[in-house]
């Protein structure tokens, strides 16, 4: 069974890993940005199937990788995954 990725839905640890490689951040960086320790974020990204996050947790990671501009992609046939925000162009 796959983990189906909504608004607020469940994140993938490969979700997460993509996220962080995208804004090149650490496991730290991460953890200091979604005020939670770095073994719950290695722990998050190390499970196969269904990660072990509380929903608050879970929130907690979404919300900093969003502000950092991660967009969250619904599955949709290929899989769920993660891209970055569009940046708006400066006016010259």
């Amino acid at each position: 069974m796959g983990l189906k990725v909504t608004k607020g839905g469940l994140l993938s640890s490969a979700q997460i890993r993509a996220a962080r490689a995208l804004l090149r951040w650490s496991a730290q960086d991460l953890a200091r940005e979604s005020a939670l320790g770095v073994n719950t974020i290695r722990r998050a990204e190390v499970a196969q199937e269904k990660i072990s996050l509380t929903v608050a947790n879970e929130l907690a990671i979404r919300r900093a990788l969003e502000a950092a501009g991660v967009v969250f992609i619904d599955e949709n046939g290929g899989g769920p995954g993660v891209r970055l925000r569009e940046r708006l162009k400066s006016r010259k």
